[in-house]
């Protein structure tokens, strides 16, 4: 959603997913992202939790994210399905000490692909984040696997992230970002070319008229 508030300057609103299994650290991300704060003890998502993040983008562009952090767990699964409408981006969070939560970052990014989709039906652009890596390093290894499988799954890129030590929170959302609108921008373009296609075949349609 985007809106002109006044001559020269655009305001978008924006809602991304923050998706992932449980305990991989999706409401700390998202704390630290918008409070830059964490927090030990955090309690657990029951459905989805919502945050707003308001960004001075450039001089004429200002951006609101309305992050909706989904709960994990697998009993909620399906009724989460209803919260990826008309998202624009999303943040998919898989926790780097528990190997078996990338297998189900990729479930999320599946399910994702198969709710929502950009107006030219491409899929929305995620984001994958290989979380709590200050408790471990991402070897050489693992960074050409995950660099894989952005390109096989169609992610738009991967950040090793840790939301206790601030590493790549930022950078990894101002990635996100950047791409919406992009994103935003060529849709409009889109809309406006699809508009003159419409007023010159009225156009012609009206000059053949009897």
């Amino acid at each position: 959603m985007s809106g002109d508030s006044e001559l020269g300057f655009t305001e978008h609103l924006f809602k991304v997913l923050v998706i992932g299994d449980h305990k991989v650290g999706k409401t700390s991300f998202v704390k630290r992202y918008v409070k830059n704060q964490f927090y030990e003890e955090l309690k657990t998502t029951i459905g989805v939790d919502f945050s707003m993040k308001v960004i001075d983008w450039d001089g004429h562009t200002r951006v609101r994210l309305q992050l909706w952090d989904i709960a994990g767990q697998e009993r909620v699964r399906g009724l989460n399905r209803v919260y990826f409408k008309r998202s624009s981006g999303a943040l998919v969070v898989y926790d780097v000490t528990n190997g078996s939560t990338l297998d189900g970052a990729l479930n999320w990014k599946h399910e994702l692909d198969g709710q929502v989709m950009l107006k030219n039906g491409r899929p929305i652009p995620a984001v994958l984040l290989a979380n709590k890596c200050d408790e471990t390093k991402v070897c050489r290894r693992n960074a050409s696997l995950l660099e894989k499988l952005c390109q096989e799954k169609g992610f738009i890129g991967w950040f090793q992230t840790s939301a206790k030590e601030n590493i790549n929170v930022d950078e990894a959302a101002k990635f996100l970002v950047k791409h919406i609108l992009q994103n935003n921008e060529e849709s409009v373009k889109e809309e406006e070319q699809n508009m003159q296609i419409n007023l010159k075949q009225q156009s012609k349609s009206n000059s053949t008229c009897c």
